[in-house]
């Protein structure tokens, strides 16, 4: 997947994103941040934010940093950063797989439907890992491929589809952690 390509697919995306995705991933977004208990001053860094939809339901006493590689998602996150008063967030645009961090900021790393949707999965992994202190959290929420071969085959059957309209269907959770 090309990244030009991937973002602007994404801000193709940022007028109707919410509308269309919003429902979908809620229920996975805001059961993985209540899950958290995010204690005082813990800094989160939410990888690929788009349009902000998380961004309310992280508590307030934690400090909230989130990239996108899309500058139409990034100007919705903002916009909906500015509407509910979230003073503990920045957001930045920036490349998911090669992040202007130092090693170690965030306590906490969150990954939302991103995997899939980024050209080098690796990559974005593997500065997951190196921007996360020790002992901290990586959190991934995705849609990996299923082990089921007819569900398999159906997914990579679609995965050309899927992949001109911005991710892929056809990674499993085991090919990411072996990475």
């Amino acid at each position: 997947m090309d990244p030009e390509k991937i973002e602007r697919v994404y801000t193709s995306y940022a007028g109707f994103y919410d509308r269309v995705f919003g429902k979908v991933f809620h229920e996975g977004r805001e059961s993985a941040i209540r899950n958290l208990n995010v204690q005082p001053n813990e800094r989160i860094l939410e990888v690929g934010v788009g349009t902000g939809l998380a961004l309310p339901m992280y508590p307030r006493h934690c400090r909230i940093v989130g990239i996108d590689v899309s500058e139409g998602m990034l100007a919705r996150a903002k916009e909906k950063a500015a509407a509910h008063s979230l003073d503990h967030v920045e957001l930045h645009r920036m490349d998911a797989g090669s992040m202007q961090f130092n090693d170690d900021s965030f306590d906490t790393v969150v990954a939302a439907y991103v995997v899939t949707a980024v050209p080098d999965y690796r990559k974005v992994v593997n500065e997951m890992i190196r921007v996360c202190r020790p002992g901290g959290r990586i959190i991934m929420l995705n849609h990996f491929s299923d082990g089921n071969r007819v569900i398999a085959a159906v997914e990579k059957a679609l995965s050309p589809i899927t992949k001109h309209l911005g991710w892929r269907t056809d990674l499993s959770l085991n090919t990411v952690l072996e990475g």
